[in-house]
């Protein structure tokens, strides 16, 4: 809207200003913003062309979905494939292992960036802070590929790096990739040598947004480092650290299936097969379109529940939310 300001006389001659408020249309508010009405509509777009689009094909789960009937076609079936993954035999084992990575990587991997960040910026030499993010920044360039060849010759039991130096103590080689017992620790530290350096960028702009006083007032005090950190720096990232740990928590129940799939083999099959894994070999590898939808339907909702309520619980106890 359009505000004006008008000087009139009264009747002693005395000017008074009127404000008038008159209002636009909303074609004429687009028209004069065009440019950031154009910088919204592409992304716009692309969430509605790539996101909500495709929630039209959830309705294949409740279908016996078939390429050549098509979805419309197809005949209705309601939960059948819900109960066909609830009663599978493997169902515990896969809920259990997805869950047990992903609590274990997101206690690892949501912790680690933050003392990270915490340490660096307490680095006052400015040449060793940027050499230690540049070392801790590369890994995360690597191919989910390559990072898993890497890992399988680092923990080779003939030729690995890892065995090598096993060896010089006079200890036996050990097949880590084929005991069960190794492979959640595997795949989150190395997901956490990874990822921990780019995770860290954006704690570090939150550290550098503080308040300057607030460090000279903890100075004056006589805080040492670690005072500092606790009722200085830890309070200031505080909201961002909520933020991050409810859009994580969201995602539980949602493991990168590439790098599990590729560091699988049979001998640590009990650990390793997720429901992610356990969809693309039976749904997808085999065609059944329709169970591979349910059970990434009923991943969607679990992780709506866990958002849901771990943004609740957050505005419960802190100030901090996403809505």
């Amino acid at each position: 809207m359009d505000i004006e300001e008008i000087s009139q006389p009264n009747t002693q001659g005395v000017n008074v200003r009127e404000v008038i408020i008159r209002k636009k249309s909303p074609f004429k508010r687009m028209k004069k913003h065009w440019q950031l009405y154009i910088l919204v509509a592409i992304p716009l777009v692309f969430l509605i062309t790539f996101k909500y689009v495709p929630m039209a094909g959830i309705i294949i789960a409740f279908k016996d979905y078939s390429v050549v009937k098509g979805i419309a076609g197809s005949d209705w079936v309601g939960m059948k494939y819900f109960k066909y993954f609830f009663d599978s035999p493997n169902f515990s084992l896969l809920i259990k292992n997805t869950l047990g990575l992903s609590i274990y990587g997101l206690i690892a991997g949501f912790i680690c960036p933050i003392i990270l960040a915490l340490a660096l910026n307490e680095v006052a030499n400015a040449r060793f802070k940027k050499f230690v993010q540049t070392i801790t920044y590369a890994p995360y360039f690597i191919s989910t590929v390559i990072m898993v060849s890497i890992i399988i010759l680092f923990l080779s039991p003939n030729a690995g790096l890892i065995n090598n130096i096993l060896s010089l103590f006079g200890m036996e080689a050990n097949n880590f990739l084929g005991n069960p017992a190794y492979f959640k620790s595997i795949y989150v530290w190395s997901d956490v040598w990874q990822n921990t350096g780019y995770a860290t960028i954006i704690y570090l702009a939150a550290l550098a947004g503080v308040d300057t006083e607030l460090y000279e007032a903890a100075k004056v005090d006589g805080a040492n480092r670690f005072q500092k950190i606790m009722n200085v720096d830890i309070p200031g990232i505080l909201p961002i650290i909520i933020v991050l740990l409810i859009l994580n928590v969201g995602n539980i129940m949602s493991l990168g299936f590439e790098k599990i799939y590729l560091l699988q083999n049979p001998l640590n099959i009990n650990s390793s097969e997720v429901i992610a894994t356990y969809v693309y070999k039976v749904g997808l590898l085999g065609a059944n379109f329709s169970f591979a939808a349910a059970v990434g339907l009923f991943n969607s909702i679990v992780n709506f529940i866990l958002i849901i309520s771990a943004n609740s619980i957050s505005k419960r106890f802190s100030s901090s939310s996403l809505w």
